[in-house]
């Protein structure tokens, strides 16, 4: 579900990371002289620059400005030193991408307070829908988090493709305290991300005909939870009000996509808490998920907690989980 995140990230890295080693065809004697400079990490040069006159938001070729790259290689002092110049925090390279943004994707909470202090818009995003909250929770930066929180980032808006939220990420990537963080300043436990059509071919299994539709998405935090296996953040969601019998709009319960994708844990969890071991909405049981995997432990636990020894298959599951 977020590999799709994984590749925007390298996209949007491509005009500065790809060009880190290059070195200059001429000392920074272009008209961006400044980020130029700042590129090589040549801060003597930077302020030789402005004290000449130099433009301090003069852009590169791709868009990236001297407060770009200062972001970028995490150099605080500097990035102070171009703001305090003038440099724009707002300024976007080519590919959307703020300095803002590149802070949080970097991790560094020192570097993204510094930038939010400054005026940085802790709501901005890339032209994608991922806001800079959404990039700070996909990276584990509990401070980025926290200090975009406090500047009153929206926290349950979403990425324009699948209608994800920063909850979902930081569930699906297993960082359970920014989880918490999300939750306490009240991230709706009960987002749900865009549902979309999947045609299946699935000749042999259940369905006689062989092909057929199913719902994809429609994922809630916890259905995240129970398909990463991230026991920590669905003990905070069920404690938020998430509901253990959730259903996705395949028909897959929360039990269901846990079995089905190997989380025996989160399954036992939320079997603990109520979760319906019967239920077969997506024309199979978590029995049936079990089996397949061959997983004895959790085929022995539903059965403590009443499931069916003998359900029927009503639709086969539409790919194995390895």
């Amino acid at each position: 579900m977020l590999a799709r995140d994984h590749r925007v990230r390298g996209v949007v890295m491509l005009g500065l990371v790809l060009v880190t080693g290059a070195r200059p065809v001429a000392q920074y004697g272009s008209s961006s002289a400044v980020a130029d400079a700042a590129k090589q990490q040549d801060w003597a040069g930077v302020q030789t620059r402005l004290d000449e006159g130099a433009d301090v938001g003069a852009p590169q070729g791709d868009g990236a400005t001297a407060l770009h790259w200062a972001v970028y290689w995490d150099a605080v002092p500097e990035t102070r030193r171009l703001l305090a110049a003038g440099a724009s925090l707002d300024a976007t390279n080519d590919l959307g991408v703020t300095p803002l943004w590149l802070a949080c994707n970097n991790g560094s909470g020192s570097m993204v307070d510094v930038l939010l202090t400054a005026g940085a818009d802790p709501d901005s995003a890339l032209p994608s829908g991922e806001t800079v909250l959404m990039t700070a929770s996909r990276t584990g930066s509990l401070s980025a988090v926290r200090a975009l929180l406090r500047q009153g980032a929206d926290v349950d808006r979403t990425e324009e493709s699948h209608g994800q939220t920063a909850l979902m990420w930081a569930v699906a990537q297993g960082h359970a305290p920014i989880v918490q963080a999300l939750i306490e300043h009240g991230a709706d436990v009960h987002a749900r991300s865009h549902s979309y059509p999947q045609v299946i071919n699935s000749a042999g299994n259940a369905d006689p005909s062989g092909v057929y539709e199913i719902a994809q998405g429609g994922y809630t935090p916890l259905l995240f939870s129970a398909r990463h296996g991230a026991l920590a953040s669905a003990r905070m969601l069920v404690a938020a009000g998430a509901d253990v019998n959730d259903v996705a709009p395949m028909g897959t319960s929360a039990l269901v996509v846990a079995a089905h994708s190997g989380q025996g844990r989160l399954a036992a969890f939320l079997l603990e808490h109520g979760a319906d071991p019967l239920a077969a909405d997506a024309g199979y049981t978590a029995l049936h998920a079990a089996v397949l995997r061959g997983d004895l432990k959790l085929v022995t636990t539903l059965m403590e907690y009443g499931a069916d020894p003998d359900p029927p298959l009503r639709r086969g599951t539409p790919a194995r989980r390895v």
